[in-house]
């Protein structure tokens, strides 16, 4: 590890309770769940002394574990909710983890449905959050392909801009899309932060954020229905896109994940 880095520990959350594409995070995608790319991303960039899957499933830790990466408890179901904050579950594993004397200067939470972010992009986003100096934390993010001001909201059956007018006192949602400032989104390939960040201020990010500037399709995140055929088309055109997984295909499973194209069922 770079000295530079100090002690870090990658966290990778998978809960098993997804609602929109249910088992998400087991997903098989070319012989293996979706999990196993990110363990495989984070192991291969050799920046983490602990690649920990933060999950409240016993099924999706043994899957974990298979693939190479700790899970030496779980996660409390009350911090597994659909609705439950990033913060409840990384200050339980960091204080879980400290309470053994497992200390760490930094965090990075995985997440599994962005199975295209490689070791080369963990290296990348790490260097530039050492290099930063003074940040507090790092999240990857995009060029905003819709820009807010072009959105809406609907109140009481009237549209409502989501963006009030810019400083020139033209609406911004009249305004030509090349005049408006531009807009990152984040998305859910890396987050870095500082351990200080959860106990100082009770946040995954503190105060000073760096921007990780992601292109297509390392940034790519499974989240709607929509998404499973996108990605099978991607990795299916280029595997190589994939993060290379060097253990056997994990077969186990109380329950068949769903193969991507299908619709989303458990068998």
């Amino acid at each position: 590890m770079n000295a530079t880095i100090g002690q870090a520990i990658a966290l990778i959350p998978a809960r098993s309770g997804s609602k929109r594409v249910p088992n998400k995070n087991i997903l098989k995608l070319n012989g293996h769940p979706l999990i196993a790319y990110s363990i495989a991303a984070a192991l291969e960039a050799g920046l983490f002394s602990t690649v920990f899957v933060s999950t409240e499933s016993q099924e999706y830790a043994e899957i974990a574990k298979h693939y190479g990466a700790e899970v030496s408890f779980l996660r409390p179901k009350e911090f597994a909710l659909d609705l439950s904050p990033d913060i409840d579950w990384v200050k339980f594993t960091l204080s879980k983890l400290a309470s053994d004397k497992r200390l760490f200067d930094h965090f990075s939470i995985l997440r599994p449905t962005s199975p295209l972010r490689t070791a080369q992009t963990i290296k990348r986003a790490y260097s530039e959050f050492v290099g930063s100096g003074n940040a507090d934390s790092l999240r990857a993010v995009e060029l905003c392909k819709q820009h807010p001001a072009k959105m809406w909201k609907i109140v009481d059956g009237q549209l409502v801009p989501l963006m009030v007018r810019g400083d020139s006192g033209i609406d911004w949602f009249s305004s030509p899309t090349q005049s408006l400032p531009e807009v990152w989104v984040q998305n859910a390939s890396i987050e870095i932060a500082h351990v200080r960040c959860v106990n100082e201020f009770q946040s995954i990010t503190g105060k000073v954020i760096l921007p990780f500037k992601t292109e297509f399709p390392e940034g790519f995140d499974v989240n709607r229905q929509e998404d499973i055929e996108i990605l099978q088309s991607l990795v299916t055109k280029t595997p190589s896109l994939l993060p290379k997984v060097n253990q056997k295909p994990f077969w186990n499973l109380t329950r068949t994940p769903m193969v991507f194209g299908d619709k989303c069922r458990v068998a």
